[in-house]
């Protein structure tokens, strides 16, 4: 049986805030409660907004609140051979398509048509290129295009298989997955090689992780990631999405809604291990306006 393995994955594209640390120590807890491992992983595909030195400052942030991770660190800028394996497979299955939208164009094509299906994130693509001919396809090769999921098609191949898609979250319980609600999304962007959605999916099941931990907030893209597992024979781990520390007004914690950094708080003099510990009792840092919901 695979040791149990949870893993923290920030983006390096600003400071740590007090809601990744929330989120931090909560995966790096039930790891070290159940005798498992304790992953770091940097989401550094973001080319235009990574930055070198909001990786340093992760490491620094996390070691101050006295949390240890195992092995290496690793980076999803040097796993792009997987995504791109991955996105392979489903080139050859024929459950990919190359879309040439632009935003302003997906837009335009929503607001024509009066209405649209809404799903999580939103209105859904109206599917502009998926009718293509392949000629048209094979002429515009050398124009800026992402990758979409076929969504008809892989919920299709996916039923030939399977008669339901599931998995167990540790707080929610047992959840059936409805990832057609997201319409056809984007798994290679136009700016990067990969999307949230597949690298995130083959990551965790090329680390071993056993135990997804994180926010509410993405309890919904677990639905696409569920298909995706499916559809590249990977395993489901368990799901873990715990509760998210927000502001007064309830909105989620971001650096944009004025949340300080832990570099501030760190650099201030404030007690790291400490501000963990309250962070486990749910308690905030004095004089600060928040709650976790």
């Amino acid at each position: 049986m695979n040791r149990l393995t949870t893993r923290f994955a920030p983006s390096p594209t600003g400071r740590l805030h007090l809601g990744h640390a929330f989120s931090a120590i909560r995966t790096h807890d039930v790891a070290r409660e159940r005798g498992g491992r304790f992953l770091l992983r940097i989401e550094d595909i973001d080319g235009t907004r990574s930055r070198p030195e909001h990786v340093q400052a992760i490491l620094d942030d996390l070691a101050w609140l006295g949390l240890e991770w195992d092995g290496d660190v690793t980076f999803q800028s040097q796993r792009l051979d997987l995504y791109q394996a991955a996105l392979d497979r489903l080139k050859v299955a024929g459950l990919v398509y190359p879309c040439f939208c632009t935003r302003a164009e997906i837009v335009r094509e929503i607001a024509a048509a009066g209405s649209a299906p809404h799903g999580p994130g939103g209105p859904v693509y109206p599917g502009i290129c998926r009718g293509l001919s392949d000629e048209e396809r094979a002429t515009r090769t050398a124009e800026p295009h992402a990758w979409r999921l076929d969504m008809d098609r892989a919920l299709a191949a996916v039923a030939s298989v399977t008669p339901m898609l599931a998995w167990h979250d540790e707080i929610a319980g047992s959840q059936i997955a409805e990832p057609a609600t997201f319409g056809d999304v984007v798994l290679a962007r136009k700016d990067a090689p990969s999307s949230y959605h597949l690298a995130v999916t083959v990551d965790d099941a090329a680390q071993g992780v056993t135990h997804v931990v994180r926010g509410r907030d993405l309890f919904a893209a677990t639905h696409v990631h569920q298909l995706l597992q499916a559809l590249l024979s990977l395993p489901t781990p368990v799901y873990r999405h715990h509760p998210l520390l927000t502001d007064a007004d309830g909105r989620r914690l971001a650096k944009r809604h004025g949340a300080p950094s832990l570099e501030s708080l760190r650099l201030s003099g404030v007690d790291g291990p400490a501000l963990a510990d309250d962070l486990r009792r749910g308690v905030l840092p004095s004089g600060f306006l928040a709650r976790i919901a």
